[in-house]
């Protein structure tokens, strides 16, 4: 998959605000929104938080993937957000999440969700991709880590 065909340098922020979980997603949110990718806010913020009910998508070493579905969007869009600080985003492991990747999928599609998730996560098994992210100091740094 090619990652340039959801990630563009406006949904891209190295400098993600909130300090709570609801905040960031909030943040997540208005990327899109901002970006033109999404039109129904609420309808993205509620799939997102009746996920985050059901699990936390707080993963493992500093990743937080908040994704869901929804009839509000026609294909896959996406976002990256860094919080160099950390927030509790109920990582499996315990530690504070500071790379966010948000997806929000069409309900009925479910490749392109998996392939993105599949590329997304081959970049971050490397310690070394995670900590150039973090330490990136600019939006178009982080896109050129993550899309080449």
């Amino acid at each position: 998959m090619n990652l340039r065909k959801i990630l563009t340098k406006d949904v891209i922020t190295n400098d993600l605000k909130g300090d709570t979980k609801e905040e960031i997603i909030d943040s997540l949110i208005d990327l899109l929104a901002s970006a033109g990718k999404i039109s129904d806010r609420e309808s993205i913020k509620k799939c997102i938080m009746e996920r985050e009910a059901k699990m936390s998508t707080g993963m493992e070493a500093g990743i937080a993937i908040p994704h869901g579905k929804s009839d509000a969007v026609d294909e896959l869009v996406g976002c990256v957000g860094i919080k160099k600080g950390g927030v509790d985003f109920k990582a499996f492991d315990g530690q504070p999440s500071r790379i966010f990747i948000m997806t929000i999928s069409p309900v009925h599609r479910t490749g392109p969700h998996v392939q993105f998730l599949a590329e997304i996560s081959r970049l971050l098994r490397e310690p070394d991709a995670r900590q150039k992210l973090i330490s990136a100091g600019s939006d178009e740094e982080i896109f050129s880590i993550i899309c080449g």
